[in-house]
């Protein structure tokens, strides 16, 4: 996976141009399906990472890219999770987290927010 240019409210992967957040799933990319997590939106001021939205469980390491200023929250509920199922959640704004993806994409998936 070749990662390009991230810049406020897009990203560029293997020459492809994304303008919503990601999740890459075993070298797989999808849109970040957040419906779920709408529901926590009053509580946390933004659309947090929560249980309520299909996390790429499947892997050894994931990260979660939490904007170009680290403004997206990840629940206790989902790092609690990630203890459990003994995953390294690394989460770090998106340009930090692109760079961990670039240096260790082995057995690593993520979630990666576009803006803030």
């Amino acid at each position: 996976m070749e990662f390009g240019k991230f810049k406020f409210g897009s990203l560029k992967i293997d020459g492809i141009k994304y303008k919503h957040d990601l999740v890459i799933d075993r070298g797989e990319i999808r849109a970040r399906e957040k419906r779920g997590s709408r529901t926590f939106r009053d509580q946390f001021g933004h659309t947090p990472v929560s249980l309520k939205e299909k996390i790429p469980w499947k892997c050894k390491r994931l990260v979660v890219g939490t904007g170009m200023y680290g403004a997206l929250p990840v629940m206790k509920q989902v790092k609690r999770i990630a203890r459990r199922k003994k995953v390294d959640l690394m989460i770090l704004p998106t340009v930090d987290a692109i760079e961990t993806l670039v240096k260790r994409p082995k057995n690593t998936n993520a979630i990666l927010h576009m803006t803030c």
